[in-house]
């Protein structure tokens, strides 16, 4: 491969992964409507319905997101009721990130989501379970890297 032959599109890693994660995240966004929520909003309340009772920094390390990402997201939840924040009594420079009723309904109403986009998937599980560990698996590399 000679050095122009780098700089193509065609030749990036970046590029499939890219598409990939817009054209996925274009597929959520009817059911996410539904539930008037954005994309990362889902996100959050994913992880605190596998665990409430989060920090921020919890929250940022697993979503791969700086605070100052999160910080205005988890504001503009709050605002709509989905969740709630309070200073930790561990660390007081800390907030503890909770669901609020509202954000423990919607897990609800979410639960057709991952099947809904299981039947409309063109791949396999197998197919889609390599792709899952596959990603994992560079997720993990380039995390230890930074």
């Amino acid at each position: 491969m000679n050095k122009d032959d780098l700089l193509k599109l065609e030749n990036q890693l970046c590029f499939p992964l890219y598409v990939a994660s817009r054209l996925v995240t274009k597929i959520y966004q009817p059911f996410l409507s539904e539930l008037e929520i954005t994309y990362p909003q889902y996100l959050v309340l994913m992880t605190l319905w596998e665990q409430d009772h989060l920090t921020v920094n919890q929250i940022t390390h697993k979503l791969y997101l700086q605070t100052n990402t999160v910080t205005p997201l988890l504001q503009r939840m709050e605002k709509q009721g989905l969740i709630s924040k309070s200073k930790s009594k561990e660390d007081t420079r800390s907030y503890i990130v909770s669901l609020s009723d509202k954000g423990k309904e919607l897990k609800e109403q979410a639960h057709c989501i991952p099947e809904s986009l299981l039947k409309e998937n063109t791949m396999d599980q197998e197919e889609l379970q390599l792709l899952k560990t596959t990603l994992d698996k560079l997720i993990h590399h380039l995390d230890e890297k930074k």
